[in-house]
Parts: structure tokens; C-alpha cells; sequence
């Protein structure tokens, strides 16, 4: 049996998050990485979605959850050929 050894993890999977967070408190720890991000996109122009997974602490939810957020505040989050967020251009 493996053991790992996630500290500060969510799990969306189960009722009881992993160590102990609620999935509202993911949620909120996902909008504060959104404002840090988007701090960052208007100095810089753009973040890597590995910054992004930085951010959310290498934590499976609060990073899609982060991703979403920063989407539904216009920004364009990119895809698998162009892992990056940016500001979006237009349609």
C-alpha cells in the first residue's frame, strides 16, 4: 500500500476534504490565488499554467478551480498546445 502525503490537499472525490478543508474554503483559497494571478497578468502579460498550479500549492481542485475563476473574469486561460493565461484579445 502507498502512502502519500499531501498536506494542505483537497480531494472533490469524498465528503471530507483531505486535511480538513471544506470544499468552501478550496473555493475561497481559489479566489485569492485569482487575485495574486491576476496582480501578476497585468505587470507581466501573461502566467504559465505552471505558475497557476504553483499558486494553488500543487492541489488538484483549488487549481481548477483558480483556472475557472480567472476564465470567468475574461481572462483567456489557454489550452493544452498553449498552457498559459493571458488577458483576452477578442473573439
Amino acid at each position: 500500500m502507498e502512502k502519500t502525503n499531501h498536506v494542505n490537499s483537497c480531494d472533490s472525490r469524498v465528503h471530507a476534504y483531505k486535511n480538513g478543508k471544506t470544499m468552501e474554503q478550496c473555493k475561497e483559497e481559489a479566489r485569492e490565488n485569482t487575485r495574486v494571478l491576476s496582480k501578476e497578468l497585468l505587470e507581466n502579460g501573461e502566467v504559465s499554467w505552471t505558475r497557476v498550479l504553483d499558486t494553488a500549492g500543487h492541489d488538484e481542485l483549488v487549481y481548477k478551480l483558480t483556472l475557472k475563476y480567472l476564465r470567468q473574469q475574461g481572462y483567456d486561460i489557454g489550452n493544452n498546445k498553449i498552457p498559459r493565461v493571458k488577458p483576452n484579445t477578442g473573439l
